[in-house]
């Protein structure tokens, strides 16, 4: 296949900013991975109980995630349009809801992890060790709240080199102090699923300080705490409009998707032993997709905002092609990957069968989680089209696949890898709608204002 220059240019530009995201993805996966492989070490119920007790971090971290894109897509538009206030401005809006939001989670893991870790198991010793994982990590909440909205800032003006940095730094100390927690090294305790809450902990006030510091250095984008304070406007009616839909997006998707979890806490714990190794294959497999849909967003967002509309449609559909590639590539590196992870896995024998039918099927679902973020979360948010992301996953999950997997699990009572596929139909089910808004080019739109 032969490309112009611009389509060349396209391509390089769009890789350019998505190779620092992929790193950082890579890095992210790999902490996933190395808590399973050295809890794994601790025993199954280590791994089981913190798979659990994570799913509220993985519900937390989609809410940092849609406040991010949200105001991602508002400071996109605004960096190709050259205006640094208005950015700042959806910084200070979009930390106000971050940090309100983390209390929520952080005060009840803090005070009540028991009840938290009973919506997933009814499994005592699960129950317990998942509530002393919940209690440690809580102090992370509030630190993550502010540096992934500022970070999710630096990537919109395309600062993703030093966004990458500052996260690869972090989950670098966070592998590190897993080590030292779980195995005792330097003396310390050997603390097994507290070990690993006690690293995240650590890690994230180390990258909080480390944004501080990037931000008094920044010659324009800053952490300005003060400007939570300050009156939102024209602005914090956009990111309300805009940004609160993709918010709202990811909070049904990732609440639906923990509902996924409930299902199988209640099918035994060597299902949940299984999920938890398939879901950290299947994030080494996503690392590619969710960086071009990333990038994509960024890229597509700046171009709307410099008012270059049929630029923007056109690298709309080059990142889409990307994305589809990347989603093979990475089905094949599951499937590659699959024969060692069933070898290596401590699992009993029942689990272990399900691990092989959960990799299988995830050899493909990769493509179909590829194709609806990099539209869904980049494309369609790049212009402002986040309404749709929240009408279409919230039927998708709530009158789909969760009540599927609920009937299929508890009133058919089908065996539960045909319960797991089932739920892996979630993805595909969607594309037809999601295409057809695509080709309709309604999420193309210039949502900056002149004076704000």
């Amino acid at each position: 296949m032969r490309f112009n220059q611009a389509e060349r240019d396209a391509y390089a530009a769009i890789m350019k900013l998505a190779f620092p995201i992929m790193i950082q993805n890579l890095f992210s996966a790999a902490i996933s991975a190395a808590d399973v492989v050295m809890l794994n070490t601790v025993g199954q119920s280590a791994i089981s109980a913190v798979s659990l007790a994570v799913q509220y971090t993985n519900v937390l971290f989609m809410v940092y995630y849609g406040l991010g894109t949200g105001a991602t897509m508002l400071c996109a538009q605004y960096w190709g349009k050259g205006d640094i206030k208005a950015i700042e401005k959806v910084e200070g809006i979009a930390l106000r809801f971050s940090i309100a939001i983390s209390l929520l989670f952080a005060l009840p893991a803090l005070f009540v992890p028991e009840l938290m870790m009973k919506v997933f198991t009814n499994d005592v010793q699960l129950i317990s060790l998942g509530a002393d994982y919940l209690r440690i990590i809580s102090v992370s909440y509030l630190c993550w709240s502010i540096s992934e909205i500022y970070l999710a800032v630096l990537r919109s003006v395309e600062r993703v080199k030093t966004s990458t940095v500052l996260n690869v730094s972090a989950l670098l100390l966070n592998i590190f102090l897993n080590a030292v927690f779980v195995f005792g090294w330097f003396g310390a305790p050997r603390l097994g699923a507290r070990g690993v809450a006690l690293a995240t902990s650590i890690s994230r006030v180390v990258q909080l300080l480390a944004c501080f510091i990037v931000s008094f250095a920044s010659q324009n984008v800053k952490i300005r705490l003060r400007a939570m304070l300050e009156k939102g406007g024209v602005l914090m009616q956009d990111f309300i409009r805009l940004s609160l839909p993709a918010l709202g997006n990811d909070i049904s998707w990732s609440v639906g998707f923990s509902m996924y979890s409930v299902i199988m806490g209640h099918m035994g714990t060597d299902i949940v032993a299984a999920n938890s190794l398939a879901a950290v294959v299947r994030n080494f497999g996503t690392v590619m997709c969710f960086g071009i849909a990333n990038a994509s967003g960024i890229y597509v967002g700046k171009e709307i905002g410099a008012n270059r509309l049929e630029d923007a449609n056109k690298d709309g559909s080059r990142a889409l092609k990307l994305t589809v590639a990347a989603g093979v590539v990475g089905g094949l590196l599951v499937a590659f990957a699959s024969p060692l992870v069933i070898r290596y896995a401590s699992l009993s024998e029942t689990a272990a069968g399900y691990l092989k039918v959960m990799l299988a099927i995830n050899t493909y679902y990769i493509t179909g989680i590829a194709v609806n973020t990099t539209l869904i979360a980049g494309i369609f948010r790049a212009g402002g089209d986040s309404r749709f992301g929240l009408i279409c996953d919230t039927i998708d999950m709530w009158c789909y696949a969760v009540p599927l997997g609920f009937i299929a699990a508890f009133v058919l009572k089908l065996p539960p890898m045909v319960v797991y596929f089932l739920l892996c139909t979630d993805e595909f089910v969607k594309w037809p709608w999601v295409l057809r808004r695509y080709k309709s080019k309604k999420w193309l739109n210039n949502i900056t204002r002149e004076d704000v």
